[in-house]
């Protein structure tokens, strides 16, 4: 049952771990926002949420001397996919905190689109200019709040992964996969291969009329180019 449910968290916080290096990767783009930027913080939340919950039932599992051998090599493996979630996690993490530090969303920024719309209301301008001041120090509030919070954020996942390996030790070297490497790549291979071999067992090795209209156009080309060299000769 403790196994199950590992299996079920650690999924879930590869979901959420690749979630978050997905929206890692479009800070400073066209589509960096406030919005953006909250959506990445109550990700890596619960990513950290979840990474919280999946080791603790692991560390009491991998520590039990009484498992049995079958039961403890699973466990090393979901250990070595957890830690491995948990330093993407951090790396993420450190790069989130670059690009936000570089790409600030309260220093303002040329529109990367010109609409070519313009106004000439001064009281429109008025109000556009006011709104868009009152926009940029929400955003500076926000953006200095969670660079600050996300230091201590990986402070703390740093701390938990030494943890780990102070409490279990589990050299990833030592733990074997089930499959062998690529089993996923030639298990749709031999899926296509299979399907190739169907095809020709449908249409069967060879055609005798298509055979017998190529053996005919090969005649015709060879007759026609003999009698282009003899009308050279000729001439």
């Amino acid at each position: 049952m403790a196994r199950e449910e590992c299996k079920a968290l650690l999924d879930a916080l590869n979901k959420a771990t690749a979630c978050y290096h997905h929206l890692v990767l479009t800070v400073g783009g066209s589509a960096d926002s406030q919005n953006l930027r909250g959506e990445m913080q109550k990700t890596r939340q619960k990513a950290q949420e979840l990474a919280v919950a999946t080791g603790t039932p692991l560390t009491t599992a991998l520590r039990n001397k009484g498992l049995g051998a079958e039961e403890r090599a699973e466990f090393e493996r979901l250990w070595v996919s957890f830690s491995g979630c948990l330093d993407l996690l951090e790396a993420d993490m450190r790069r989130a905190l670059a690009l936000g530090t570089a790409f600030s969303l309260h220093v303002p920024r040329r529109p990367l689109v010109r609409t070519g719309v313009e106004g000439g209301a001064a009281a429109v301008a008025a109000r556009a200019l006011s709104a868009r001041s009152l926009r940029h120090e929400a955003e500076r509030d926000f953006d200095v709040d969670d660079l600050r919070e996300l230091e201590r954020e990986i402070l703390q996942v740093g701390k938990m992964i030494h943890d780990m390996e102070v409490k279990v030790n589990v050299p990833r070297w030592t733990v074997q996969a089930r499959q062998a490497a690529g089993a996923e790549l030639l298990s749709s291979a031999g899926v296509s291969s299979a399907g190739f071999v169907s095809i020709e067992e449908r249409t069967g090795p060879c055609d005798p009329s298509k055979a017998l209209a190529a053996t005919v156009f090969s005649a015709v080309l060879l007759a026609a180019v003999a009698l282009v060299v003899c009308v050279a000769k000729l001439s």
